[in-house]
């Protein structure tokens, strides 16, 4: 089984590429987010891969990062979605973005992908949101909270503390992926306690350094 392949790029279509290993080209299938990364042709690249097996063909399946390439392998295990769909999330969603959506329980970044309607999304967050831990390239707040779900009020007061702060984000108008995304990062660069204020303060930070 092909889990690296390191050479140089021989060419680039729509959703593949070709990397020329001693003269031998692989065809792989890649997210646009990996092409988008991809080097000139002439030039060298590695990329992590997931080798699919069937009766009529051998696919290769290219990720310029690690995370991309579990969050693939995680996407597919659910039902109705399988390798050109699971491109097609990569394509619209960082391994970050998946994360932060799938701990926020939010399906509405996930219908950005082409061939994922609302109820396939829905699917998503729903089978995929105990194992977020599998494709955070950051860390989440789902990990901060000791594995309580957001929302799970009077179990853990820190929860209930970061919950909060995710709420008075979204009131403020932002998306719940992107406030949960913010708090998460002003928890994990900080360690010590956290005021309610505080973190919606810093939070608005992040959010608008991602402007």
């Amino acid at each position: 089984m092909i889990a690296k392949l390191k050479g140089l790029v021989d060419s680039v279509g729509v959703d593949w590429a070709v990397i020329d290993v001693g003269g031998v080209g692989y065809m792989v299938f890649c997210s646009s987010r990996t092409l988008s990364v991809l080097p000139q042709p002439g030039e060298a690249m590695t990329l992590s891969v997931e080798t699919h097996v069937r009766e009529d063909h051998i696919h290769l399946y290219g990720f310029a990062t690690a995370s991309e390439r579990d969050a693939f392998l995680l996407v597919t295990k659910v039902q109705g979605v399988g390798t050109k769909v699971a491109l097609a999330i990569l394509s619209a969603l960082s391994p970050d973005q998946m994360a932060q959506a799938l701990a926020a329980q939010d399906k509405t970044p996930f219908t950005r992908a082409s061939g994922v309607g609302p109820k396939l999304a829905a699917r998503l967050v729903t089978e995929l949101k105990d194992k977020v831990g599998g494709i955070a390239a950051v860390p989440v707040l789902a990990a901060k909270s000791n594995g309580k779900a957001t929302g799970e009020r009077g179990t853990d007061p820190t929860a209930d503390l970061l919950e909060d702060a995710v709420s008075a984000l979204v009131n403020l108008g932002y998306g719940r992926a992107d406030a949960f995304g913010a708090v998460s990062r002003v928890v994990y660069a900080d360690q010590g306690a956290h005021t309610l204020d505080g973190l919606i303060r810093n939070g608005l930070k992040e959010l608008s350094s991602d402007v």
